[in-house]
């Protein structure tokens, strides 16, 4: 102690400064260290733990987004599968259509050659008639007199057959 007293210092005086300190640093870590480090401590725990949820969570996202682009890609291909079928579909009944109509053209045409030929036989008919008439009008003009039948048949089958 008398060391101490060359050095300035009071031993008593620091004794009772190191017993406050040492009473001071007990109640201290009792009643306030300690629980700070429990509630640090808690609180680490909270933070890993979510840090832990949080990885967790964005494993699951993954393998969510996974599935989805799997349903996707499955769903595009369904709807490729669908599109194509019903442009097959479509192709398909353009065609029938088409052939249909040309068949449908073709009667047409072969109903109205078939008119066509038909008329042009009738008026063919009809004008050998007036043609027949007339030359036998014409030949009694000229000769004045009628022509018996055979003769008229006969003049007749021979202008008709010029013409």
């Amino acid at each position: 102690m008398e060391l101490l007293g060359n050095l300035g210092i009071n031993g008593k005086l620091f004794l009772a400064q190191l017993f406050n300190f040492a009473i001071l640093f007990f109640v201290l870590k009792k009643f306030a260290y300690q629980p700070i480090l429990k509630v640090l401590d808690e609180r680490k725990d909270k933070i890993d733990k979510g840090l832990k949820d949080a990885e967790e969570a964005e494993k699951k996202l993954e393998k969510i987004v996974e599935k989805e682009e799997r349903v996707l890609d499955k769903a595009n291909k369904k709807a490729t599968t669908i599109l194509l079928g019903a442009e097959e579909k479509a192709e398909s009944n353009r065609i029938k259509a088409v052939t249909k109509t040309e068949k449908e053209i073709a009667d047409l045409m072969k109903k109205a050659e078939q008119k066509i030929a038909d008329k042009k036989e009738q008026m063919l008919r009809e004008l050998k008639k007036e043609v027949a008439g007339l030359v036998v009008s014409a030949t009694e003009k000229v000769v004045g007199e009628k022509i018996n039948e055979e003769k008229d048949r006969e003049l007749i089958e021979k202008v008709t057959n010029e013409l």
